[in-house]
């Protein structure tokens, strides 16, 4: 017999014996183990086999959350997932308006003041063909001191013509005689960087003549009441190339440039960092804004109510004034206002039988349009030959 098999046969045995006497070992321990504590349960009184053993405790520690609960993300409300959150950019300023130095007057009007008390924003409006303005003069003297007027548009049809405002030089020329400080805007659609450009250029054209003290701005949206609009599905980067084509365009035309858009699409659309050397024109409905990163511009509300204007009017503050060098920041005397009064709802007794409220469905989805001051900042309301292609 060859001794290699013999000398394997043997290791195989002396590793099988070795694995039985370890498992004879831990069920022998474990029958002690087992008897040792019925013997246990017998001493104290009890009946080992419903005896109840004391469960182990579990200490709990001190969660540690790597960063402060407060001020370094951004809260925000989504109907799927209720409570969302955002990181705080770090090469983004944050805002230094704060919403506690800001009051809402009796006429609807919001004012903004300094630590020293001096009112630190100027009034204005943004104006386009959809507005009726029967008298300028009575504009300025209602207290408004600068006015945005629109340009043109790109309609949000597939074909996206290009269209000027018909009412912008007239509008142009009655604002300038009545004093106030005029700039402008262009309502994009733009898909691509090229098509910003084209915008651009029509701007430029449509602007030949005039002398703005303000920025043309970049006043890019989506259209939430059309599933097939043409901007429905841009890409962020496609986007914030947009902006950068238009405004360093209109910057080497001549003209002071910014970008205007609302709290949620800068947010989830907008590469913000790349945009931090252009003054910025923010969106958000309210009595204060919730926008974390610093702005120049606010659009605080569409339904303003001005004299000399027929309707509805978007109403904005200024920060800066950009009709003088370096733009320095606004400093003026505080007006005379009355603050607008917190009236309680009136208590009315509940009905015997109160009709049920309709179910929102669990996948509908809150227009950013809406009236909640987070989801504000609704699209121009484009009329009816913008909604599809405007004729040129």
């Amino acid at each position: 017999m060859n001794w290699k098999i013999v000398l394997g046969a043997g290791i195989a045995g002396i590793a099988a014996l070795s694995v039985f006497c370890a498992m004879a070992y831990m069920i022998h321990s474990r029958d002690n183990t087992i008897a040792e504590l019925r013997e246990a349960v017998v001493r104290a009184g009890e009946d080992p086999d419903i005896a109840v053993l004391p469960p182990k405790v579990y200490e709990p520690v001190t969660v540690n959350h790597f960063y402060e609960r407060r001020g370094h993300k951004i809260l925000l409300s989504d109907n799927t997932f209720g409570q969302i959150w955002l990181p705080v950019l770090a090469d983004v300023p944050l805002s230094s308006h704060p919403t506690e130095k800001m009051v809402e007057t009796d006429k609807g009007r919001m004012l903004s003041f300094d630590d020293a008390g001096n009112l630190n924003a100027l009034t204005g409006i943004d104006i386009s063909s959809h507005n009726t303005v029967t008298d300028w003069n009575a504009v300025k003297a209602d207290g408004i001191d600068f006015v945005m007027l629109r340009i043109g548009y790109r309609g949000y049809g597939s074909e996206g013509k290009l269209a000027r405002d018909k009412s912008f030089r007239a509008n142009y020329n009655a604002a300038k005689e009545a004093g106030l400080l005029v700039g402008a805007y262009f309502f994009s659609q733009a898909t691509t960087e090229e098509e910003a450009v084209e915008e651009a250029i029509l701007s430029a054209q449509q602007l030949e003549g005039c002398q703005l003290d303000f920025p043309v701005a970049f006043d890019w949206e989506i259209i939430y009441q059309d599933n097939e609009a043409r901007t429905n599905n841009v890409p962020c980067e496609t986007l914030t190339d947009a902006v950068l084509a238009y405004c360093q365009n209109m910057q080497s035309f001549g003209y002071q440039t910014m970008w205007y858009q609302n709290k949620r699409t800068t947010l989830f659309k907008i590469d913000t960092p790349r945009l931090t050397d252009i003054p910025f024109w923010l969106a958000e409905y309210g009595d204060g804004p919730t926008f974390i990163y610093d702005y120049d511009m606010w659009q605080y509300s569409c339904t303003g109510k001005v004299a000399g204007i027929e309707g509805d009017v978007d109403m904005n503050l200024c920060f800066k004034d950009f009709s003088k060098e370096g733009h320095p920041l606004i400093s003026l005397p505080a007006p005379e206002y009355t603050p607008k009064q917190e009236t309680a709802p009136a208590e009315t007794a509940p009905a015997e039988t109160a009709p049920a409220e309709p179910e929102t469905p669990a996948d509908a989805e809150t227009p950013e349009n809406a009236a909640a001051p987070e989801n504000a900042a609704a699209p121009e309301n484009p009329e009816v030959q913008e909604n599809a292609e405007p004729q040129p």
